[in-house]
C-alpha cells in the first residue's frame, strides 16, 4: 500500500495476522523490503503483523533531489510519520544496514514508539565510531563509504552490467537480481547512495544508551563490521539485550540465514 507521509508517498508493504502485534521492517542498501521476505512466514505463523517499507530514495514517491535531504535525522522522522499514518503507537523494529541504523535512531530518541529493537549488522553507531577510531581494520571495512559518496558512483556500480552491485551482493545468489533490476529505475540508486553522501558523525554521536529491549545480530564474515563494534554495542544498551553471533554467514543475514535471523527475531519479540 503506499502511506503519505512527511509530504511523500512511502511503499509499505503489510502482511500477516490483522490483529498481530505490529512490527516494522526496516531495509538497508542496495536491497528494499523484499529482503525480508523469507523470515515473514515465520512472523506470520507466531501471529505477528508485518510493515516492510521501501524506505526515502527506494519508494517512487520518496525521492527528494536534494541530498541533505537524506540524512539520519530525516529518514529516521520517515519512520515515525508512517507508524503515525498507519496509526501504530509502538511497533517492533527490525532494521538490516542503514535499516539497523534507523532502528538505533528510532530506539534512542523515540524509545516511546518502539517495543523491542532487533539490529542487524549495523551496531550501535556508538560503538562504531569506537572502533573505527581504536581499529585500522575497521577503518578499511568501510572505505567504501568514499567511493559510495563520490559523484560517480552510480557509474561505478551499474558498469559492465551492474558488476559492482553484483559481487557485493554475491552471497546471495539469484536474488541479487531483483536488487540490480530494480537500481536501475530513475533515480533509485542515486536515493540510495544519497544516504551515504548525507551522512556525518555528528548526526550519530549524540544518540545515548538504550533501554528497550534489543537484540544485536552480528555475523562472523561480515566484511562491514569489526568484532570490537559488536562486542562495544552491549555498552551502550541498559535494556534487556542479546548479542547473536553467526558464523560462517556474511553481511547479507535476513538472506543467507533467515531461519536464524527468524529464530532471534521472534526469541527478542516473546512470541
Amino acid at each position: 500500500m503506499e502511506v503519505k507521509a512527511r509530504g511523500l508517498v512511502f511503499d509499505v508493504h503489510e502482511s500477516g495476522p490483522a490483529d498481530g502485534e505490529p512490527v516494522l521492517l526496516l531495509h538497508g542498501f542496495p536491497q528494499d523490503h523484499r529482503e525480508f521476505d523469507l523470515i515473514l512466514p515465520r512472523l506470520h505463523a507466531a501471529g505477528l503483523r508485518t510493515y516492510a517499507m521501501d524506505q526515502r530514495g527506494y519508494s517512487p514517491g520518496a525521492r527528494p533531489a536534494d541530498v541533505a535531504a537524506y540524512t539520519m535525522t530525516s529518514v529516521t522522522a520517515d519512520a515515525v510519520a508512517v507508524l503515525d499514518s498507519l496509526g501504530i503507537e509502538k511497533a517492533h523494529v527490525v532494521g538490516h544496514d542503514w535499516g539497523a541504523q534507523v532502528g538505533w535512531q528510532l530506539a534512542g530518541r523515540h524509545p516511546g514508539r518502539v517495543r523491542t529493537l532487533t539490529a542487524i549488522s549495523v551496531p550501535h553507531p556508538r560503538a562504531l565510531l569506537l572502533a573505527l577510531r581504536v581499529r585500522p581494520s575497521q577503518q578499511a571495512r568501510l572505505a567504501y563509504f568514499g567511493v559510495f559518496r563520490n559523484r560517480r558512483a552510480e557509474k561505478l556500480l551499474l558498469a559492465q552490467h551492474a558488476l559492482a552491485l553484483r559481487l557485493m551482493l554475491r552471497p546471495i545468489g539469484m536474488r541479487a537480481e531483483q536488487y540490480v533490476a530494480a537500481m536501475r529505475e530513475p533515480g533509485r540508486l542515486t536515493g540510495g547512495l544519497n544516504w551515504y553522501r548525507a551522512f556525518t558523525a555528528e548526526q550519530i554521536s549524540g544518540l545515548g544508551v538504550i533501554n528497550v529491549p534489543t537484540t544485536y545480530v552480528w555475523s562472523d564474515k561480515d566484511g562491514v563490521v569489526g568484532l570490537t563494534a559488536a562486542l562495544r554495542t552491549r555498552d551502550w544498551v541498559q535494556g534487556d539485550y542479546q548479542l547473536v553471533a553467526m558464523r560462517g554467514v556474511s553481511h547479507w543475514i535476513p538472506e543467507q540465514a533467515p531461519r536464524e535471523l527468524a529464530d532471534a527475531v521472534l526469541a527478542r519479540i516473546g512470541v
